[in-house]
């Protein structure tokens, strides 16, 4: 690779050093820039030919070299001798004016080193074409060593040779003298031009007498240079140093021959020994053998035949040949017919180009594209034949690549799109472009459609003639793809909806309708809603073609499935509007069903949207009603377990239910059902913090219930106790107590606390803050220190009053009194005084201590005995613990400084039960 790289930087390297070498300091290069090699031409393929353009109008050109380098081998004097025949011949072609000859755009300029002048521009000579890559650039360019020619360029080149020599022999009076292959140039469109005048001879007669011209006689020892070439010319030129118009008539003849024959001429010269050849090929084209011309065209192969005849005479001049049927081919004329457009009138043009597509297809692509269009397009300078012009142009682009058709062909067209004058002609461009639209929008360029091709159209949507108009509107949906959508929607919409409304014409408001019914499925769906459909309520024709037109966009809207109608637009808008037109008078019977078929599609699809939505909404409102419900019982349901309400707790301890109570203070058999819970709406706040808690809450829901923990009691009794059987032992010890006897002997220093269990009216509770509805004992209690079970709700333990160690006065055998039993079995319980709500009066030999204040005295013997459930502080039942009466202090029930004594003047002693249940209760 690194080789090949470096190969073709030595090829470029010394071909820009050659280049510039021969130009450099020429004239030529002050107003030309020289370009790339490209071919070679001229006697002995001398001429170097280049690519140029001129600097100041950037026209295209060829530049002709002659690097003096070539000749340096030679003496002086064949050097001048070779510089001065190339001069003359250059200046010659330079005097000569003829399509048929090459053109020259800038005379010869002579150097130190080079000679070199400028010319139309060139594709190569028609020797390079032939296989003859003399003086060429290595390698060979590409286009040249493939170069073929078709039949058509051959038989048009060879007529215009004929034309330029009969322009040289009737015209000018001249014999070119060397007309071979490397004198004729073939330009880029591919015309045959004549150059090489170096050994031209001109008559020495007056214009108005029979021509004569002088030949000089052969010198075999001046340089090849200096002398034509001898294989293409005439017998008499050398054997007898005469020549005429039939002289060039023969080399015409061998450039036949060489042309059919790969480059070939009719015979091999041995230039060495000029005269024994000559005559040798003249005893041969005595009889010359129709071998020799098998490969040319049978039409044209006896006139050929005749050219190379011996005799002059019977050769036939360059207008004869100029009219054989060889060049009567349709190509050729039609060719010929291109170079002479110059001297036709409008008429004769129009005609022409009218039948000029049925011929297009029959000739080659590089004719055409290089040939046929160049000419075509330089019309366009005459704005009343572009109508004519325009087709054939179009039609060519067809067969182009993308990239000739903008390289060969945009440049020419784009003021054509841009021209309004003449105002028929300016119609007739824009007919001829919509029905080319396809072709113009698949191979023009996004910014040249932009800025040349849509304003076209743009314009022929607002023309005044209604046959443009409708023939734009119904080309517009085959293209319509390829227009960019802000285009669309921002251009072209609305100019195809404005001539739906300004129009007078039917025909253009149905086709408006039509169009648009056709490019809904490029557009957006809330653009069609928003723009397309509020525009079909505003036509105010009632013709029936523009309501089925209407029906149709409807139509086409509601059933396209990238579109699509909402059903708030269909109920709103929609369906009102086409129940409205359905009516009109002008409708027939298949039309008025038409529209009932799509109201009724529009009403079927609209009252399944809208019942699958409730039905949505229904489920929606049902599953959250559902989850608000199971929620509200999940919340009350946990909050009944932590927190029993007083009545259910009033029950379990008094025996409301049919079970006894455990030692948890629960009732082990059924209890009471629970109350129903009450359905209330949540409020919003609850809502949305139910809806994000939902997922913890039914984790919570799911996970096993937690089982109550008990807790060993201090004393060493483990065994639950029937609440039922020590409740009736204890009364039955209490009817065993004098309930007449005097009060007790108090405690030592004062403090009393009387050995009955009394209970305190409801009106006197309020004093230490303890729940009103429940009695309260103020004696003979045992007490617990704060713990889980008593600010918990589930107390394991109860410490029962010790009654059975109390002694009795000896003569007391009082029946026990059991109808204080009735007020705990019921509700209605007497009402008590306030003289029996006032604190008692001290009796002598005791004082008053803080903690019997704080609960006040023991009360009378008529107090009603012990009531019958197992009672922690506070006469609470065991669910509620401390923690059910807010004025619950502790430091109320700190122990007295000095211990109680039993009074010695036989007072109450204490047993040792009591001392237990003291020490229970103050800890």
């Amino acid at each position: 690779m690194e080789s090949m790289l470096n190969k073709l930087k030595s090829t470029v390297t010394k071909v820009t050093a050659d280049m510039t070498s021969a130009v450099m300091g020429n004239p030529v290069t002050r107003e030309f820039e020289v370009g790339r090699h490209i071919a070679s031409g001229g006697p002995g393929m001398c001429w170097r030919i280049y690519n140029g353009t001129k600097k100041s109008t950037k026209q295209e050109v060829a530049v002709f070299v002659f690097d003096k380098k070539m000749v340096e081998k030679y003496q002086k004097f064949d050097k001048d001798q070779i510089i001065e025949s190339l001069k003359r011949g250059v200046q010659q072609l330079t005097r000569l004016r003829h399509p048929r000859l090459l053109t020259v755009q800038h005379p010869l300029e002579e150097s130190r080193d080079c000679l070199a002048f400028c010319t139309e521009p060139v594709f190569a000579s028609l020797s390079n074409v032939l296989g003859q890559w003399d003086n060429l650039p290595s390698p060979v360019p590409t286009d040249i060593k493939d170069y073929k020619l078709y039949d058509v360029e051959t038989k048009y080149g060879l007529l215009q040779i004929s034309e330029g020599l009969s322009f040289l022999h009737s015209g000018v009076k001249m014999v070119h003298g060397n007309l071979c292959l490397e004198n004729v140039i073939l330009n880029k469109s591919g015309a045959w031009k004549i150059m090489g005048f170096d050994f031209s001879i001109s008559s020495t007669n007056p214009s108005d007498a029979e021509p004569k011209y002088s030949c000089k006689e052969w010198e075999p020892n001046l340089p090849p240079l200096c002398l034509p070439n001898p294989e293409y010319l005439a017998p008499e030129y050398i054997l007898s140093v005469s020549c005429d118009a039939a002289s060039d008539m023969y080399s015409l003849g061998v450039v036949m021959h060489a042309v059919f024959n790969e480059g070939k001429p009719v015979f091999q010269v041995n230039k060495h020994d000029i005269f024994k050849s000559f005559s040798r090929q003249l005893d041969q084209l005595s009889r010359l053998s129709p071998t020799m011309l098998n490969k040319i065209p049978e039409e044209v192969r006896e006139h050929v035949k005749m050219l190379l005849s011996v005799t002059p005479n019977v050769r036939p001049d360059a207008d004869q040949m100029t009219k054989i049927p060889f060049f009567d081919d349709v190509g050729a004329v039609t060719l010929a017919y291109f170079d002479s457009l110059f001297q036709r009138d409008n008429l004769q043009k129009s005609q022409f180009y009218k039948n000029l597509p049925k011929v297009l297809p029959k000739l080659p692509k590089r004719v055409v594209v290089y040939r046929i269009l160049p000419a075509l397009t330089s019309e366009f300078v005459n704005p009343d034949m572009v109508p004519f012009v325009l087709p054939n142009v179009l039609l060519i682009a067809e067969e182009c690549t993308k990239d000739e058709y903008v390289r060969l062909i945009l440049p020419d067209l784009s003021p054509v799109f841009k021209q309004q004058e003449p105002v028929q002609a300016s119609n007739m461009i824009l007919l001829i472009f919509l029905q080319k639209m396809d072709l113009l929008l698949t191979k023009t360029p996004p910014e040249d459609i932009k800025n040349s091709v849509l304003p076209m159209v743009y314009r022929a949507l607002e023309a005044p003639s209604i046959q443009i108009q409708e023939l734009c509107l119904n080309i517009i949906p085959t293209f319509a793809n390829l227009i960019e959508y802000p285009s669309m929607k921002n251009a072209l919409i609305p100019r195809i909806k404005s001539a739906c409304l300004q129009t007078s014409s039917l025909a253009v408001r149905v086709n408006s309708l039509v169009c648009l019914g056709k490019i809904l499925e490029y557009l957006d769906k809330w653009y069609v809603i928003d723009e397309i459909l509020p525009f079909l309520q505003q036509i105010p024709s009632r013709e029936p073609a523009v309501l089925m037109g209407v029906l149709g966009i409807y139509k086409c809207t509601f059933s396209h499935k990238k579109l699509g109608i909402p059903k708030e637009h269909l109920a709103a808008k929609s369906l009102p509007h086409l129940v409205s037109l359905s009516i009109d008078n002008n409708l027939n019977l298949n039309q008025f069903n038409s529209f009932m078929a799509v109201i009724k599609d529009m009403l079927t699809r609209m009252e399944a949207e809208h019942k699958t939505k409730l039905e949505q909404l229904h489920s929606m409102q049902e599953q959250q009603r559902s989850m608000n419900i199971n929620t509200s019982q999940t919340n009350q349901s946990e909050e009944t377990k932590r927190s029993p309400s007083p009545g259910n707790q009033i029950d379990d301890v008094f025996g409301g239910s049919s079970g006894s109570a455990g030692v948890n203070g629960k009732a082990n058999g059924n209890s009471a059902s629970a109350p129903q819970l009450n359905r209330m709406s949540l409020t919003l706040e609850e809502k949305q913090r139910l809806a994000k808690e939902q997922e913890q809450a039914a984790k919570l829901r799911n996970q096993p219930a937690l089982a109550p923990q008990s807790i060993k009691p201090a004393t060493p009794s483990t065994q639950a106790k029937d609440l039922t059987s020590c409740l009736l032992n204890n009364m039955t010890s209490l009817g065993s107590l004098s309930l007449t006897s005097p009060p007790r002997p108090g405690l030592i220093q004062g403090s009393t606390i009387s050995a009955y269990p009394s209970t305190t009216p409801m009106g006197s509770m309020a004093s230490n803050g303890y729940n009103p509805t429940m009695g309260f004992q103020t004696g003979g209690q045992g007490m617990r220190p704060p713990g889980p079970g008593l600010y918990g709700g589930m107390a394991t333990t109860t410490s029962t009053p010790n009654f059975g160690a109390l002694t009795h006065n000896q003569g007391s055998t009082n029946t026990p009194d059991m109808s204080a039993l009735d007020s705990l079995f019921t509700s209605n319980k007497p009402k008590v005084s306030l003289n029996q709500m006032a604190p008692p009066k001290l009796t002598p030999g005791t004082t008053a201590t803080p903690w019997l204040n704080q609960f006040g005295s023991a009360q009378p013997s008529q107090t009603a005995p012990m009531q019958g459930a197992p009672l922690v502080m506070g006469g609470v039942t065991s669910g509620f613990g401390m923690q059910a009466n807010p004025f619950f202090s502790p430091q109320n029930f700190s122990q007295p400084t000095a211990a109680p004594v039993m009074n010695a003047g036989g007072g109450l002693r204490h047993s040792l039960s009591v001392n237990n249940d003291l020490k229970d209760l103050f800890g």
